[in-house]
């Protein structure tokens, strides 16, 4: 496994390694031993080549050397050499991660214990660069934690993907992409609600290839759990975003792990994923794509498996249907159904069904969307619901949508002040009806 690349930490990290350290000192103080002063002073401001050799024979020794020096060293010039060295054991070099995890064996507060407290200290380079080796070991089958080491972790991730710094959310992302494959660990980031909310959002905003990459990874290697994937659309509503940065997309790796995430959110969770997609155009794009072109060939066998899975929702779909996933995705838009008197004379009474479920749906919308398309159209439905339901002007009133409609004739866009008004009318001129 290799570290984060990010070139804060590496123009910082050959700084630290060039720097000198008063080992001497610091035996003189008492701080380390003779022992340790001999065996750190073998690899201090070495040859890279002379310290894998060293650490060819001595590495489990170095480990814990290194472990037993960030406890109890304070003095951040020092956590941050330590830091580099433990960094530079373990680049490339899976097989080491035991060595650290072993730790444990002879003090229960290692490994974790000194590296999450350096999340802690003030200094920049010791918070990411202590990131950068938890991620390692917690990203390793091998490593055991507690659930407070975890959650401590994590919480430090969510706050680097928040932050405005370009760098820190770059480690914040990296970090996450490197313990996603660890299946355990998927299911501790997903408990998280904060660092999805934050990936949400930074993805709409990022428009930097790579960036929206290693999110849509994350995001990928989370929707192999079943249960991520039947709930991730409905609780961050992430199948349009991924749609949109799919059809925006520079680069065809960004494509193809889009694609490769939208076949494990149906085949994991048909049932709560193709409605959404069908509502964000997912077929028409993926007709698209299946003419084009690409290097790799899984895209175009996932781009061939997601069209015929889509086909034959869209076939089996009611029209009803086809306006409850609108509903459920709270994506409404000018589809034919909203204009069809037709419709609304056969499935008006339907949005009652199931304690108003559907209706609620469509009031709930017009409290809680900001889109302007989805205020009109939902102004617009609850119109033509009042007009062919008998008793759609008390339930509507009851639940608070008439005041609601009649507060959007004010609203900035013009086509949302259209609809309330139209809404208006007819909530006003129809009969009560018991």
């Amino acid at each position: 496994m290799s570290l984060i690349v990010n070139p804060y930490l590496e123009e910082s990290s050959s700084k630290v390694r060039a720097k000198p350290i008063p080992w001497e000192g610091y035996q003189r103080a008492g701080l380390i031993t003779p022992a340790e002063l001999a065996a750190i002073k073998k690899v201090d401001r070495q040859p890279r080549t002379k310290v894998e050799s060293l650490l060819l024979t001595e590495g489990a020794q170095y480990a814990t050397l290194y472990l037993a020096l960030l406890k109890k060293l304070v003095r951040v010039d020092v956590l941050q050499y330590i830091l580099v060295l433990i960094g530079d054991s373990l680049i490339d070099h899976d097989e080491r991660i035991p060595l650290y995890t072993r730790a444990a064996e002879a003090d229960p507060e290692l490994p974790f214990g000194p590296l999450l407290r350096a999340l802690d200290t003030p200094d920049e380079f010791v918070q990411l660069k202590a990131c950068q080796v938890l991620s390692i070991l917690f990203g390793s089958t091998q490593a055991g934690y507690q659930t407070s080491d975890v959650n401590t972790f994590l919480n430090f991730i969510s706050s680097l993907i928040q932050d405005n710094s370009v760098s820190r959310r770059d480690v914040g992302v990296q970090c996450l992409e490197a313990t996603l494959p660890t299946p355990v660990f998927r299911l501790a980031i997903w408990r998280v609600p904060t660092i999805m909310l934050s990936l949400v959002q930074l993805l709409k905003s990022s428009k930097t290839p790579q960036m929206q990459y290693q999110i849509c990874f994350c995001i990928w290697l989370l929707s192999f759990e079943p249960r991520v994937a039947a709930e991730i659309n409905k609780q961050y509503d992430v199948i349009p975003v991924l749609t949109e940065v799919a059809q925006t997309a520079a680069k065809e790796k960004v494509i193809r792990v889009v694609i490769a995430t939208f076949r494990n959110l149906v085949v994991k969770a048909p049932h709560a994923n193709l409605p959404a997609m069908l509502v964000a155009k997912l077929l028409p794009f993926l007709q698209n794509l299946a003419g084009r072109k690409f290097s790799d060939e899984d895209i175009k066998e996932d781009v061939v498996f997601l069209k015929d899975e889509l086909k034959a929702q869209f076939e089996s779909l009611t029209t009803y249907d086809e306006y409850t996933s609108e509903l459920v995705s709270g994506h409404l838009g000018w589809t034919p159904v909203h204009d069809s008197d037709e419709f609304w004379k056969e499935n008006a009474g339907r949005l009652n069904e199931n304690d108003n479920e559907q209706l609620k749906r469509l009031v709930g919308l017009l409290s809680t969307s900001t889109d302007a398309l989805v205020l009109a159209v939902a102004a617009h439905d609850i119109g033509k619901y009042v007009k062919y339901c008998d008793r759609g002007k008390k339930l509507v009133t009851d639940m608070g949508a008439k005041t609601r409609v009649m507060e959007l004739m004010s609203h900035e866009d013009p086509d949302v002040r259209y609809q309330a008004l139209m809404s208006v009318q007819l909530l006003v001129s129809h009969s009560w009806a018991s």
